[in-house]
């Protein structure tokens, strides 16, 4: 499967991005957005790849790190295949490159980037205070 990461840009503090995750390639292996775990991460220049949010096959479990619960939304629409995060009252700290993933295992609610195997190339956020 391939991932295509989109939305970033540049905001004020504040401000909101939705990024989206459109997901393709499935008539090579059969398969379909469904079979995964979609989730997004972020990196800041210098820091660790860190999980952000998760949503799990049929988007009734999702998985949020402390720092942006209340703020981001993931949401997944498996007839487009397509995910999305809704980022609300950006911060500075949210700045980052961030990544779409897919996951095949099973679902256990918590993130950890060795458990991705397919992941989009990355779309630039930048918040600025």
């Amino acid at each position: 499967v391939q991932l295509q990461a989109s939305g970033g840009g540049m905001v004020q503090s504040g401000g909101s991005l939705r990024l989206s995750c459109a997901a393709s390639g499935f008539s090579v292996d059969g398969l379909s957005l469904n079979y995964y775990i979609i989730g997004w991460f972020r990196q800041a220049p210098g820091k660790e790849r860190e999980g952000v949010s998760c949503i799990e096959r049929g988007g009734d479990k999702t998985y949020y790190t402390d720092s942006v619960k209340g703020r981001f939304f993931i949401s997944r629409d498996n007839a487009k295949n397509t995910a999305y995060l809704q980022m609300d009252n950006l911060k500075p700290e949210d700045s980052g490159v961030y990544f779409c993933a897919a996951s095949s295992l099973r679902w256990i609610g918590t993130m950890s980037r060795w458990d991705y195997a397919h992941w989009g190339q990355g779309t630039q956020v930048t918040v600025s205070s």
